[in-house]
């Protein structure tokens, strides 16, 4: 089969299509998934830059997300039919399992049927943002209704995402943005209150906009300096959930104390990264739940950009250099 495979660590030119072997069902709870589209997340070129979670595993084939039509099925497998349109968060972490590629074997047991409402490279948008906006909301932080959210970057992957789970659960949110034309976005999308950062203060707003308490959780998608500078703008006993991890020289957690914050870390992928089949499980029916609540309307994923497979290397310049309203990925034909 045709993949895109990341023949070394470096910057995106490592990416190159080559014919690989097609892989194979070996267990009988396993698919055989013939894919048409492929999402391009920020952990894909942080992995291409930095080394693979299974260093050993090189070359590798990146892409977690993937969507496409069951093809083959093992002797056990009771959840899928061939021609099933699925889509999963699977792979992508190193050796020859990614999504960048014409074909996948994944078990039954972590993919979801596809949204119909859905396209596939939308589809192939979707898992890994849901999941992460899902369990850092919903999981991490208990949201509850009537609870303020501050969610930063919400006209990305992850933050567009975020700003329709929270209003879905009765929250208010207020979002950071960078400019105006994603300020309209984020409005459409149900944000109560769009910050403009590079012009205004996103704390100042953010206590202005809950009475001078702070927002019940901050939602930080962003890391670095946002992370520490987001502490302040939490209220006493609030939550500040982050998908990055703190790096100590950008600040420190003085006020996180004081202000008696819960800090919470969100990394979707540790389940399949530690191989623990309960959670991814558990994931693939959250998966399942966006797909009903995508297909009714009340949830929907911003496409930004496609590529042809072959482009991967410009779809990962892009995903660099661009700050991205929606998600990019990568069209298998």
């Amino acid at each position: 089969m045709k993949a895109v495979v990341m023949t070394a660590v470096g910057d995106p030119e490592v990416l190159q299509l080559q014919d690989i072997p097609q892989p194979n069902i070996e267990k009988d709870t396993e698919i055989l998934v013939r894919l048409k589209a492929a999402g391009v997340n920020p952990v894909d070129t942080k992995l291409r830059k930095g080394g693979t979670f299974y260093p050993d595993k090189t070359p590798a084939v990146l892409g977690c997300d993937g969507a496409g039509i069951v093809e083959a099925t093992g002797s056990a497998v009771s959840k899928f039919n061939t021609g099933d349109e699925v889509y999963f968060c699977n792979g992508g972490l190193g050796g020859p399992t990614g999504n960048y590629a014409e074909y996948a074997v994944i078990d039954e047991r972590f993919a979801a049927k596809k949204p119909a409402s859905l396209s596939f490279a939308e589809a192939a948008a979707a898992p890994l943002v849901l999941l992460t906006a899902w369990e850092a909301l919903y999981d991490r932080a208990r949201l509850q209704a009537g609870q303020k959210v501050l969610i930063h970057a919400g006209a990305g992957g992850v933050g567009h995402v975020a700003i329709q789970l929270a209003k879905l659960q009765g929250a208010e949110v207020c979002t950071t943005v960078g400019d105006e034309e994603k300020a309209e976005f984020v409005r459409q999308l149900g944000a109560d209150l769009a910050i403009l950062y590079k012009q205004t203060d996103f704390v100042q707003a953010t206590l202005d906009w809950t009475d001078g308490e702070g927002a019940d959780i901050v939602f930080d998608t962003v890391g670095g300096e946002t992370f520490y500078k987001s502490c302040p703008a939490v209220r006493v006993y609030g939550d500040l959930v982050t998908i990055l991890e703190p790096e100590p020289e950008y600040g420190n957690l003085k006020i996180a104390r004081l202000r008696n914050l819960r800090i919470s870390l969100e990394l979707m992928l540790t389940p399949m990264w530690q191989g623990l089949a309960k959670y991814q499980e558990e994931q693939a029916k959250i998966l399942q739940q966006c797909a009903d609540m995508i297909d009714e309307g009340r949830l929907k994923i911003h496409l930004g950009k496609t590529f042809p497979l072959q482009e991967a290397a410009a779809a990962h310049h892009l995903q660099e250099t661009a700050s991205m309203t929606g998600k990019i990925v990568l069209l298998i034909d």
